[in-house]
């Protein structure tokens, strides 16, 4: 799944959405939100809860929740609390850990709040590819409260059959990261599981409950192409944004000479076509290429922080934030793919920096380079001439190794 939040150790972006409906919407919740978590302002209490053999961490119940907003907002009426809370837990801020509808109740059912990290707010469109590590994570732990759903068991086939391709670097991911997450503390672990389990059901919602990022305003936004036929909810087509080409318009008007106004109109819109087919075979030739440097990045990067750590300490800060600014920042020339965990960790520490600020970055990026780049490594063409040409008791001359990287 790329990664990032607001606050990115401190290099910062200005978001071009930041006026947008949504994102007005976004920081409105935000600001009750943390509002109902300061306990030192009159928020709930959030505390460890007693169940049968073990403890709940950081819950509150929502009761709580429904008697905090009508005290705070203004709220004469029960329903009117727990219409508007369960509109804050649609779009993932609060969530029940005992269930996958995100609905507020006024009982003694237990919330949790979501990190900040997997809030709207950041602009999250998951990939499929991310859903399919996430619930290949889930088929590796041994919780009853991780076990795959039908819906979800149903899903991971589905997605299991479309990247039939490349289900082994899916799974290798997924390896990795539930690895790094073992290290951690058991508390902290659980707390984590249930935030990433609720990212995805407002993302990947249950058959039957609304899907809070379907119809999202900034997509609506963002289209720019007027001869594009959109799709309805209902498969009509909408016709007030479908624009034939003008050589095509059927009238019933006896038929006139075109005008240059009429032919600069049919070369503008066969341009739009040719840069559309041209966009495709682009964005093609782009992931080949992003590919091939994400590659190439891995141990380079490893390198950088293992040579980061030698650095005398004046240089330390400078040289972290070009580390930062070559692999991890939006945009970075050879970025490199994190776990959200450790892409979080590792803003949070470049606030401060220091000479093992990009340690669990290093770590998950050693893992990886262990489990994938190596193994990937030995399949290679190289490595098999250079074997082959060990068992024959023969050397391969610096002239023809160079020959065989440049064609590999």
């Amino acid at each position: 799944m790329a990664e990032g939040s607001r606050d990115q150790g401190g290099v910062g972006t200005t978001d071009p959405e930041e006026d947008s409906p949504n994102m007005i919407v976004y920081r409105k919740i935000e600001d009750i939100v943390m509002r109902i978590q300061d306990e030192k302002a009159g928020g709930v209490a959030i505390r460890t809860v007693k169940s049968f053999l073990s403890k709940i961490p950081s819950v509150v119940s929502g009761a709580d929740i429904v008697q905090w907003l009508m005290k705070n907002l203004s709220i004469d009426d029960a329903a009117e609390a727990i219409h508007l809370g369960s509109l804050i837990a649609a779009q993932g801020y609060l969530f029940p850990i005992s269930d996958h509808v995100l609905t507020l109740k006024d009982d003694g059912t237990l919330y949790r709040f979501q990190s900040p990290y997997f809030w709207p707010s950041n602009c999250w469109e998951p990939e499929n590819t991310d859903y399919a590590i996430y619930l290949c994570k889930r088929t590796m732990q041994n919780k009853a409260r991780l076990e795959l759903a039908d819906y979800e068991a149903e899903n991971l086939a589905r997605l299991q059959r479309a990247f039939a391709r490349k289900w082994e670097f899916i799974f290798m991911q997924a390896e990795a990261q539930v690895k790094i997450d073992r290290k951690k503390d058991k508390a902290e672990r659980k707390i984590l599981d249930s935030q990433e389990r609720a990212f995805w059901d407002v993302h990947r919602p249950v058959p039957g409950c609304v899907n809070t990022t379907e119809m999202d305003i900034r997509k609506c936004r963002r289209e720019k192409n007027p001869h594009r036929v959109k799709k309805s909810v209902y498969g009509v087509p909408d016709d007030s944004h479908s624009q034939p080409s003008p050589a095509h318009i059927s009238t019933s008007q006896p038929a006139r000479k075109p005008t240059k106004e009429d032919v600069q109109k049919e070369i503008s819109f066969l341009n739009i076509q040719l840069d559309r087919h041209c966009m495709k075979v682009s964005k093609i030739a782009d992931q080949i290429s992003c590919a091939h440097r994400c590659v190439l990045s891995v141990p380079r990067f490893w390198l950088e922080v293992q040579e980061l750590k030698r650095r005398p300490l004046q240089e330390v800060a400078s040289r972290a934030q070009e580390i930062w600014q070559e692999f991890l920042a939006e945009g970075a020339p050879s970025s490199i793919n994190l776990d959200s965990h450790s892409y979080e960790r590792t803003s949070q520490n470049l606030k401060d920096p220091g000479r093992y600020s990009f340690e669990d970055a290093q770590e998950h990026i050693f893992k990886l380079m262990k489990s994938d780049s190596y193994a990937r490594f030995l399949r290679s063409n190289i490595y098999q001439d250079l074997l082959l040409a060990r068992k024959k008791g023969k050397s391969l001359t610096g002239k023809r190794l160079t020959g065989l990287m440049q064609s590999s």
